[in-house]
This record gives C-alpha cells, structure tokens and sequence, in this order.
C-alpha cells in the first residue's frame, strides 16, 4: 500500500461543551504529518469525545482546531472525508455475526462506489482486482494475516482475538488510505503484552506516513501526549501547555459530563 501523506493537526483552546458542562476544554497541540498523538487520561475525561471532535464527527463549542490545513469546526465535511476511525465504541465497531471476509468486502464495496469512475465502470475486473490488492495492503499495513484465523477469511468476528479485532478494525480503516487515523481505546482487554504489540502497531502506521491518533494508556516514549482531565482550571487562568518525554502535555478542564 502506498503510504498516504499523513495530516498535520493542532488545536488552540480546544474544547466542547455538553448539558451537564464541559467535556474537554483548553486543548492546545501542534503534530506534525506521521505524528503519533496519544490521547490519555481518566475515564469520563472527555478522551473519544476529543477524539471525534479533531476527525470532524463531533462538533466543538470553543477555539479551534486545524487537519491538514482544513479548520474545525468550519471544514468538518472535509475532514471526514480525509481522516477514517478504527475501532470506537457506540460509532465504529465490528459486527459480531460477520466474517472477516464479509468485512473486507463490504468496506472494498464501499470505497468502489465512493472512488467509483468510468474507468471501474468499463473493466469491472481490472477494478475487482484493484480491490482485493487494496485489501491485501491494508491487511499487511495492520499486521493481520487471515490465514492464521481459526477459519481463515471465515472466522467470524465473535470469534477473533481482541488483538485481532483491533487489527481487523484498522485493516478497514486503512483501506480508505486515510491521512490522519483515529483509534479508541488502545488497551482495551488486552495483556500487558498485546497492549505494547498494539502500541506498536500504531507506531509502525504513523512510521509509514499516516498520523495516528489514539486513546489509550501507556503510549511510547516518543508520542506526542494529550492529556484530558488531568486538573481542574481555575476560572480566568490561561490555558497551560508543558512538553515532557517529546510530547504536548495539553492541560483540560472537565465538568461532570
């Protein structure tokens, strides 16, 4: 798979305000292209909310934010169109009752009707055969090998390891050679082990060009670091960002919600 130009994003004074208060606030940072941004912090900080607002989904209620020079909240459209989501809860999961092969044909279905051009119209083979080596990409820049599955391309989805779902969810995800990837919940019922293997995997794609952005504990040493929840800010008192083991340390505000 070609590596695509990864997205640069930074944010000034980020933040998003729900019924019961603030869910993030003061959210400053600066990536450059390739960037592996990890979004840490408690539960309920406001982490895959901060996530959806810098990919377009969710829209902010204070400052600003900027993906590949297109400015949120104005240019969201345009930022979906470039970013693509592995695996959020509520938003972007896999179905159980599929198999990995119903997946991956379905979302190359998907990227033919929404990169569909005369050209696929008239060599419907040539197009077929386009797909499946974009799938094979995506799958190889993932780390899954279907092969290795219990049933191959037909294990279904209730059956794969939670690693393997993960690499699953970013296989789709990559098929639309996004700029910029976001990830929720890194660590999610993983062992120590898997948990630094998926760290890695996610080292690896912004090592290729695609900049990643990922909730989750215990990111490398050389991700650049948002941190949600981590103090209150006092009311009138400037917004406050340190750096720290290479990373943008952005201090936020929570409300109960």
């Amino acid at each position: 798979m070609e590596s695509p130009h990864g997205a640069a994003v930074s944010a000034e004074d980020f933040g998003l305000k729900g019924p019961r208060g603030w869910v993030f606030q003061g959210v400053g940072l600066t990536a450059p292209p390739g960037s592996l941004i990890a979004v840490e912090g408690p539960s309920g900080s406001g982490r895959t909310c901060l996530l959806l607002a810098l990919t377009g989904r969710m829209r902010p209620t204070r400052g600003h934010a900027d993906v590949d020079g297109l400015r949120l909240p104005g240019r969201a459209g345009a930022v979906r169109a470039i970013s693509a989501l592995g695996p959020v809860p509520g938003v972007s999961e896999l179905d159980p009752a599929f198999t990995v092969a119903e997946h991956l044909r379905e979302r190359a279905l998907l990227r033919r009707r929404v990169d569909g051009s005369l050209h696929a119209l008239l060599h419907p083979r040539a197009a077929r055969a386009t797909a499946r080596a974009a799938v094979d990409a995506a799958l190889d820049a993932a780390g899954l090998d279907p092969a290795t599955l219990p049933k191959a391309e037909r294990t279904s989805v209730r059956d794969l390891e939670r690693l393997e779902a993960l690499r699953l969810s970013l296989a789709l995800a990559l098929m639309a050679r996004p700029r910029l990837l976001a990830v929720d919940d890194v660590g999610l019922k993983l062992s120590a082990a898997e948990h630094a293997e998926a760290w890695a995997l996610l080292r690896s794609l912004a090592d290729g060009g695609t900049t990643v952005l990922a909730v989750g504990d215990e990111a490398p040493e050389d991700a650049l670091v948002v941190r949600t929840g981590n103090r209150r800010k006092a009311a009138g008192s400037p917004d406050t960002t340190t750096t720290g083991k290479e990373t943008a340390d952005a201090s936020t505000g929570t409300g109960r919600a």
